[in-house]
């Protein structure tokens, strides 16, 4: 009986001298958390995207905390809106950030890339990049095997049966950049809209020498140069074989698209039959 009580109280002794330990160790260690922050949270859409660089809206709305001001962040997300009830809450000014897009940089389908194998893996792309070269002779363009679809929360891309590509629904694509992170290949580019979703962009990646590259793909940039004498603003480079739009830079005029004898520049929601110098008239300006 009496070992019965000695080990009732050994055991009570120890639960309390724990218990003690552990009340003055959350004491000493505790994390106080600014209210702010809890505040600047509540009214973010909880997407965890990531769009906004940080690893989730937690972290993100610390961010807009501790900053001296709101200069380059952005909820990709929430938008305009939700800045603007950040700013509200914090005392801050906050510039309207450009809304951005998501653009697939290959046009290499079926009918111009044709297959040469039969891949039995695993059908994911950042597999396949790293243990296979792909079905087709090229080894730059689109898998096709959707890591990016599966990247995005929002349903904004889809691969199409026929041709084999990503696609993007310009009216679901907030340009979050989940689907960049996903594609092992570089394939897909954020830009900034312009109005309408107006673009004019090198649909390819492929950094092969000229014959080579029309040899993997009818409609690989070869990197003949002409897109780059042609352009008027000075958007188009050429660097390792491949030409490249800045989108900053570009007044959507068309010469590039005109000249290039493979087709490998898009000019997308540019109205047909418009005229060079109407369509730099009309989308100059947001670009």
């Amino acid at each position: 009986m009496n070992l019965i009580l000695l080990a009732v109280i050994s055991l009570g002794g120890i639960g309390l001298v724990s218990a003690l330990v552990l009340y003055f160790a959350s004491k000493k260690f505790a994390v106080t958390v600014d209210p702010l922050i809890s505040e600047v949270s509540e009214v973010l859409p909880q997407a965890n995207c990531g769009g906004c660089g940080y690893a989730g809206c937690s972290g993100f709305a610390e961010a807009c905390v501790k900053a001296d001001n709101l200069d380059g962040l952005v909820c990709t997300v929430g938008g305009a809106s939700v800045m603007g009830r950040i700013a509200a809450i914090l005392g801050r000014e906050v510039v309207a950030a450009v809304p951005r897009l998501a653009v697939v940089r290959c046009a290499g389908t079926c009918a111009v890339r044709p297959k040469t194998t039969v891949y039995d893996g695993v059908k994911s792309c950042a597999v396949a990049a790293l243990t296979y070269g792909g079905e087709t002779r090229c080894s730059f363009g689109c898998l096709g095997y959707g890591d990016c679809v599966d990247a995005c929360q929002f349903g904004g891309l889809h691969v199409n049966p026929a041709t084999g590509l990503v696609e993007v629904d310009d009216s679901v694509c907030i340009g979050c950049g989940s689907c960049i992170k996903a594609c092992p290949r570089g394939v897909l580019q954020l830009r900034d809209r312009a109005r309408d979703n107006r673009r004019v962009y090198v649909a390819c990646v492929n950094h092969d020498k000229g014959v080579e590259a029309r040899t993997e793909c009818a409609v690989a940039c070869i990197g003949c140069g002409k897109c780059v004498k042609a352009c008027p603003s000075g958007a188009v480079t050429l660097e390792n074989n491949l030409a490249y739009i800045d989108y900053a830079k570009c007044d959507a005029c068309g010469r590039c698209v005109g000249v290039c004898p493979q087709k490998s520049i898009l000019a997308v929601n540019i109205p047909a039959g418009q005229t060079v110098e109407a369509a730099a008239t009309s989308a100059g300006d947001d670009r």
